[in-house]
This record gives C-alpha cells, structure tokens and sequence, in this order.
C-alpha cells in the first residue's frame, strides 16, 4: 500500500510538471529575442554573482566589462551541461516506456526543452560574438564534457543535475530577476530559462529519488565516489575557463593599468565568483542539500564534505 501510494503522488508530481510545461511553453525568437541585441551599455550579470564589487581597483566601464565578460561564460556554460541533461534524460525515459506514461512524457517534454535551451544559447553566444571584442574564447568542449559525465553513475549524475537545475533557480530569484540595470535581453534569457527549469529541478528530484531507491551501500559508496569526481571534474573547467575570461579582459585593456598584485586578484576572484556561480551557491542551496542528505550517510557527507572544503573558502 505504502508502494502505491507514493507512485501516485509522484505520478501527481510528474503530471503538474506537465500541465506547466504546456502552459509556459515559449519560443525563442518570438517571445526571447524579440529581434534585440546586447546593449553593452548594461551589465550582463549581477555583482551577487560576477563578484565584481569586490575588485575595489577597477574602474566603472572594467567591471562592466568584466560582468558581460562573465555572462557570455555563463550562458555558454548552460549550453554546455545541457548537451549532457538531454542525453540522460532521453535514456533515464527508457525506464518509463511501457510503465508510468506521466512520468514518460514528462521526461520526454524535459528533454525537448534542453534541446531548445541548448538552441537558446548558441542564439545568444552568437549575438555576444556580435557585439563583443573578438577574442573570447569557450574552452570546454560540451560532447567531450558530456562523454565524461555520462561515463559516471545514474545516480551521481542525477545528483549534478539536479544541483545545476536548482542553482539556475536560485540564481535567477535572488540575483538575476531583481536587478533592473542588467542588460533586459539577458534578464529575460533567464526568465524564460527560469521558467521551464522550475519544473525539470522537479523531475530532477523524482528521478533521482527513483534511482536512490535501487541502489545497495557498496553500490551507494562508488556513486558518492563518482559524485564527487563529477565536481572536480566541473572545477576543473571552472579553473580552465576562469583563466581564459581572464586573459581575455586583460587583452581588452585591462593589464597595464594594473599592479601584478592587482592582476593576481582579479585571477583569483574570477575563479573564485565561478567556484560559487556554479559550484558553492548550489551546495549551500537548502534544498538541494536537503535532498542529498536524505541519500547518504554520515561518513559519506563528510567524505563529499572533505571535497568540497577546498571549493568553499
């Protein structure tokens, strides 16, 4: 009974998740576009999280440099882990086919809209490479990117997943949504992003629950292991991307005006404001820590704990 009565709330679950994708449902360059481009007379991320407040050298017209700088990487970098959302979602459906026909066509509305999203922010790398210096460069390859993630356990790369969905939220209410001096075409690639998201962070949930339910300790403990591979193998892009947004600002005009001093904090805080963009503002995030805790045990939180404490400073 137990059994059958949670299938049906999460069956419930799968079929709002359904009914507000149809309601939502949007297109890019009718409702997203709109036929607009950049104005680089506005910021493209909020200091909350391009940290530029916190470079007291720079001058005004630098750190509004830096903030486009940093959310042409951002948009890209949602392009990018969606490569590897869509893959899985598609397979995680398969689990569904001849069952639970809600939670199929949730799965199969998800995917078709990380394909779209996917689509939205090639459109929009394409309107930055217009409007921007040449020079900047993307480094992380998503089907390499996507290879290596998909290599990892279900249930670790529903965990990543569902960390990214949640962050994307969190990002858009409390930093994003609010702040008026932000480029608008940027503040309503988000809100449309934002809105679909709000219902994969759920089917996120559901799935990962699901998968949770079938694993046993040994196979718990390698899934940890691989979760925790799985953010410093996200790090590591942060670290590769960092240095190369970096190089760029400092290519713009920005390096001899500069102390070395000066140019050693400007690398360290874009690391740092990309280590809590897409890393510590997720972890720190109480639902999504609330979820993981209920998955692991004691020794396994310390252990992903010990591997983030690095990140985390």
């Amino acid at each position: 009974m137990q059994a059958t009565a949670q299938h049906e709330i999460e069956t419930e679950r799968y079929a709002r998740c359904i009914e507000a994708s149809k309601r939502i449902r949007w297109d890019i360059e009718r409702d997203v576009i709109r036929g607009r481009h950049f104005d680089r007379a506005h910021k493209f991320l909020p200091d909350g999280l391009s940290m530029v407040d916190r470079l007291a050298f720079l001058q005004d017209h630098e750190r509004l440099l830096l903030s486009q700088i940093q959310g042409r990487t951002y948009a890209n970098m949602f392009g990018l882990v969606e490569r590897y959302i869509g893959a899985k979602m598609l397979e995680v459906s398969r689990d569904h086919s001849l069952g639970d026909q809600v939670a199929l066509e949730a799965l199969v509305r998800f995917t078709d809209e990380e394909l779209k999203h996917q689509q939205l922010f090639r459109r929009i790398e394409q309107l930055a490479g217009e409007d921007m210096p040449e020079g900047y460069r993307f480094l992380p390859q998503p089907n390499e990117v996507a290879a290596f993630v998909l290599g990892k356990s279900t249930w670790a790369i529903l965990a990543l997943t569902c960390h990214i969905e949640i962050f994307t939220l969190v990002h858009y209410r409390e930093s994003i949504q609010s702040d008026e001096s932000l480029s608008p075409l940027f503040r309503d690639v988000f809100l449309f992003h934002w809105k679909e998201e709000s219902q994969h962070a759920i089917i996120d949930e559901l799935e990962w629950m699901r998968e949770d339910r079938k694993l046993g300790a040994k196979e718990k403990d390698a899934a940890v292991d691989d979760l925790i591979a799985l953010v410093a193998g996200v790090d590591g892009l942060l670290q590769m991307q960092a240095q190369a947004d970096t190089e760029y600002f400092l290519r713009l005009g920005g390096g001899p005006s500069h102390t070395p001093e000066q140019v050693d904090e400007l690398r360290s805080r874009m690391l740092a404001a990309y280590r809590w963009q897409y890393i510590v503002s997720g972890v720190m995030e109480p639902r999504f820590s609330s979820i993981l805790a209920r998955t692991i045990s004691q020794q396994q939180a310390e252990r992903i704990q010990a591997a983030l404490a690095p990140l985390m400073r």
